[in-house]
């Protein structure tokens, strides 16, 4: 917006952040963790190079950019990418803003003819915000399986709050902690909680064959560039779908190598010294759940026979993704609008009904129509981009321009 859009339209925008700060992957900040993007697909870099927002400036700017460079690595570690979304953030001179304010409604305006004029958006203090046009990128609820939805709420984990829940557990009790699940998410809680509980049997859990790497090749990888966002977006519905199952082991079923190695190499060093503690139990479905005592027992049904066995643990942990189904606050934009069906354009405008002078963009949830790297950092900077090229085509004549805010 401060780059691309006129200086009133950017002076006339709010970005919302329900949290207190701006963090990446928040639930799995851990000290130790990765980015497995490179750090040049950050805000700007593939949009515009000589952007002050880039991350080269951040290091730069931090007085740490000779360090970075030493290291020799393409994949800063996570904390510093979202140390340098912070920074971005404080730096905005145009745009506004506002932390710890969450986004519980939004609902249409009808203007004089009865067409969707504005929005109304309604926050948890009860205070409103009007909107002539809504970014939403809120992200995906969490994915709780059916199975584990009746355990208490301190006996289950989701990795999207891990490392804000983490601490909750004792590191001086021999705690047995059960890990559902079999790709990077999973992996890391897995190894977090063997490092940092040094008491605790850890135990991974999944219904595959084992833990395998990202099926990823400099090839595959050219799936993730921008450019493929279109060519993507002009295919048909048949072809798109078999594209993004093709490419699911690129994204979400598998381990980076480093991950895996320390996990296998860790596991034998235990069953070297007879001292095993990390323990993975592959090919089962979790069939049931209940709390027996201070217990959780999983049941597990083994996928090559009829066998089943109990898996006794003090906690338990979900590597399970999130929800396909379009977040809360769109689905109340979609009710509101009168709308059966997301359909989003190419450059991610919601369609509305005829007549509508409002606008909606939807963010991270058009992986259907976009492809797999619609929800990820990796065409973020483009994307940005088209939005707000898009936004300032649709934009009304000055005399009519009322607010423009961003949910995120």
């Amino acid at each position: 917006m401060e780059e691309l859009a006129p200086p009133d339209l950017a002076n006339n925008t709010l970005l919302i952040e329900q949290h207190e700060s701006v963090a990446w992957q928040r639930g799995m900040l851990l000290p130790w963790a990765r980015s497995q993007v490179s750090f040049m697909k950050d805000l700007v870099t593939l949009r515009n190079p000589r952007s002050k927002f880039t991350f080269i400036n951040y290091l730069h700017s931090v007085g740490r950019l000779d360090h970075f460079i030493n290291m020799g690595n393409f994949l800063p570690f996570r904390s510093e990418i979202s140390a340098y979304l912070g920074w971005v953030a404080d730096s905005l001179e145009s745009v506004r803003v506002e932390y710890g304010r969450k986004v519980v409604d939004v609902q249409a305006r009808l203007g004089a003819d009865g067409e969707i004029a504005s929005w109304l958006v309604s926050m948890a203090d009860d205070s409103t915000i009007a909107a002539k046009t809504i970014v939403v990128g809120t992200g995906r609820a969490p994915h709780i399986p059916e199975v584990f939805r009746d355990l208490p709420a301190d006996k289950i984990i989701h990795s999207a709050e891990y490392a804000l829940r983490a601490s909750e557990l004792d590191p001086a009790s021999p705690l047995r902690v059960a890990v559902i699940g079999a790709a990077q998410s999973a992996a890391e809680m897995l190894w977090e909680s063997h490092q940092r509980l040094p008491l605790a049997d850890v135990t991974m859990v999944m219904r595959s064959v084992g833990l395998d790497y990202y099926q990823t090749s400099r090839f595959t990888n050219e799936l993730y560039f921008p450019s493929f966002t279109s060519e993507f977006f002009g295919s048909p519905a048949e072809a798109r779908a078999h594209i993004l199952r093709d490419m699911r082991r690129t994204n979400y079923a598998g381990v980076t190598p480093e991950m895996l190695d320390s996990i296998y190499q860790q596991m034998y060093l235990e069953r070297l010294q007879g001292k095993q503690r990390l323990h993975m139990v592959t090919m089962v479905n979790v069939i049931n759940s209940k709390v027996d005592g201070d217990e959780v027992v999983l049941t597990l049904a083994h996928r090559m026979g009829k066998e089943v066995e109990d898996l006794r643990c003090d906690v338990v942990m979900l590597g399970t993704g999130f929800e396909l189904n379009a977040p809360p606050v769109v689905q109340a934009i979609a009710a509101s609008a009168g709308l059966d069906d997301l359909n989003v354009s190419r450059t991610y405008r919601l369609s509305l009904p005829e007549g509508a002078t409002a606008g909606c963009y939807l963010q991270g949830t058009n992986e259907a129509t976009h492809g797999i790297s619609d929800s990820l950092i990796s065409v973020l900077a483009i994307r940005a981009g088209e939005i707000v090229e898009d936004l300032v085509a649709h934009r009304p004549a000055p005399s009519r321009l009322k607010t423009v805010a961003t949910a995120a």
